[in-house]
């Protein structure tokens, strides 16, 4: 199929407010302590809210999150892990292993996602890959492959540690990615664990205060080191809305560590309060119709390939339209389902998504070239079976629309 590739951006809004009566106004803004933080939407990826989202960050033991996707991802759970004096010798928050120590690493980690635990931490990072330095270039490498671009990992607690450093962007990104890891929100909820290595038992228990304080609370993990201060990575599902919550360094000291729980319950509820899921454009619907040169059709109609929704405000609503990025015509033929062009999906500035517009039936050529071939191939087909390619002079001109007869 041969395009014109002459194209044209048309606009148009998507009918949401035809029946709104008076101007939404947007809602208030989340008011946190956290220097920086966000409000992601987990199905989409739409950042609802931000204060400092891109902004480096110490993230403390929120660490443990990409350390937990790479652990779980391994399908090692069932390995047994001798414990070394690196490992060992591991500052606090840890549940005390010692050094020949050998315990199964699914249930250390339980000890790194519940309590923290840096000496699990630490256990795991050697079991899986044979050093702490080797397992956090696989955290960095992961992390730039789920798009967290502004994401240093030094140490696999979380510990501060030379450029050891996130975003709040960044760390929903990658809490997105982990909420869809086999295993992981199990983790993450599970309350309490009892669990034995080769010289003792232990007894985990999850130190996650909004599983017990936030409707729908799902995650995902604590965090505190002298330079992070107090900082929270939560998760909470409502009906069909999952969402992720982040707050880095929601202060110091007991305040802060009061706080971080204050901060996420004010981003969450800012999130449930205000936005719903609205269709802004569903599967095979016709969008229009493209112009088609040398056929018997003067037009073809064109659909969109899937449909999209959205997290949105109701002041939003008003706001969302879409650009179309089509040829100014199309020669034939056309072959129903063939890519036709592309369209773009915004809410106000945003860019969201966009979508393949495919044709939604075919259409024959028919100019001098083609029908003269079907005319020699029907005289011809009388007597044998085979058709007939016309090759013409390269100076043999066709107008582009033949009349229809």
């Amino acid at each position: 199929m041969k395009k014109i590739f002459l194209l044209t951006a048309v606009i148009f809004s998507l009918i949401f407010s035809a029946e709104v009566l008076g101007e939404e106004k947007e809602p208030e803004k989340p008011s946190v302590a956290a220097h920086g933080a966000i409000l992601m939407d987990a199905e989409t990826g739409r950042v609802l809210w931000g204060k400092n989202e891109h902004t480096p960050l110490a993230m403390a033991s929120t660490t443990k999150i990409m350390t937990a996707i790479l652990a779980l991802e391994s399908g090692r759970m069932d390995e047994t892990v001798t414990v070394s004096k690196k490992a060992a010798s591991a500052p606090k928050v840890k549940m005390n292993l010692s050094a020949g120590e050998q315990i199964r690493l699914g249930d250390l980690m339980l000890a790194l996602m519940l309590e923290s635990s840096n000496d699990s931490a630490v256990a795991i990072a050697e079991h899986l890959s044979g050093s702490v330095e080797a397992f956090c270039k696989e955290m960095t490498a992961k992390a730039r492959e789920l798009g967290a671009e502004n994401t240093i990992f030094e140490t696999a607690s979380g510990l501060d540690a030379g450029d050891h450093h996130s975003t709040a962007y960044d760390l929903a990104v990658i809490t997105r990615y982990a909420l869809n890891v086999p295993g992981f929100i199990a983790l993450t909820n599970t309350y309490s664990a009892n669990f034995s290595s080769d010289k003792r038992g232990y007894t985990m228990n999850n130190r996650n205060r909004l599983l017990h304080e936030f409707t729908g609370a799902n995650g995902v993990k604590t965090g505190f080191t002298n330079k992070a201060g107090h900082c929270f990575v939560g998760a909470a599902k409502r009906d069909d809305m999952q969402l992720i919550s982040v707050v880095l360094a929601s202060g110091w000291g007991a305040d802060g560590r009061a706080q971080k729980w204050v901060d996420t319950k004010e981003v969450l509820n800012f999130g449930f309060n205000n936005f719903n899921f609205e269709t802004l454009v569903t599967a095979d619907e016709i969008a229009g119709q493209m112009p088609i040169t040398r056929s018997r059709c003067d037009a073809v109609d064109y659909a969109f390939n899937f449909g999209v929704r959205a997290p949105l405000a109701d002041y939003e609503k008003d706001d969302v339209y879409v650009e179309f990025y089509i040829p100014v015509s199309i020669q034939a033929p056309v072959t129903e389902g063939d890519l036709v062009g592309t369209a773009r999906v915004f809410i106000g500035e945003e860019f969201y998504q966009e979508i393949p517009l495919n044709a939604t039936s075919g259409a024959a050529r028919h100019d001098f070239k083609t029908s003269l071939e079907k005319i020699l191939n029907a005289y011809i087909g009388l007597t044998t079976s085979q058709e007939v390619d016309i090759i013409l002079p390269e100076f043999f001109a066709f107008p582009d629309i033949l009349p229809k007869t």
